[in-house]
Parts: C-alpha cells; sequence; structure tokens
C-alpha cells in the first residue's frame, strides 16, 4: 500500500501566508530604516535650528 502525503497548504492560502510574509518583512525593514535615519535626521535637524534661533537671539540682543 503507497503513502499518499496530503498538501499543507491549498494554493490560496500559499499565496495568501507569502502575502503575511511579504507585509511583515516590507514593516520590519520600514521601522529599521525609520529608527535608523529618520529620526536621527529629524531630531538632528530639530536640535541645529533650536540651537541657530537660540545664538541669533543673543546676537540680536548683544546687538541691540
Amino acid at each position: 500500500m503507497r503513502y499518499k502525503a496530503k498538501n499543507m497548504f491549498e494554493f490560496d492560502q500559499y499565496l495568501g501566508f507569502l502575502a503575511f510574509l511579504t507585509i511583515v518583512t516590507i514593516g520590519f525593514w520600514l521601522m529599521i530604516f525609520l529608527l535608523l535615519f529618520v529620526v536621527p535626521y529629524w531630531v538632528g535637524g530639530n536640535l541645529m535650528e533650536f540651537f541657530k534661533e537660540k545664538r541669533e537671539a543673543r546676537r540680536a540682543k548683544r546687538n541691540s
């Protein structure tokens, strides 16, 4: 008697699983990109603007 293996997934379930893995992977790399590049860029730019405004206010106070 020969044993016939049953498929674990139907084809549409397989495509759904691949779509799920794709979405999770894209989300993971998006979070890495945001945490390593976008957030430091945003914080650094805000700090530079803050210090520039303080320096200009100090110069304006000294010159008036």
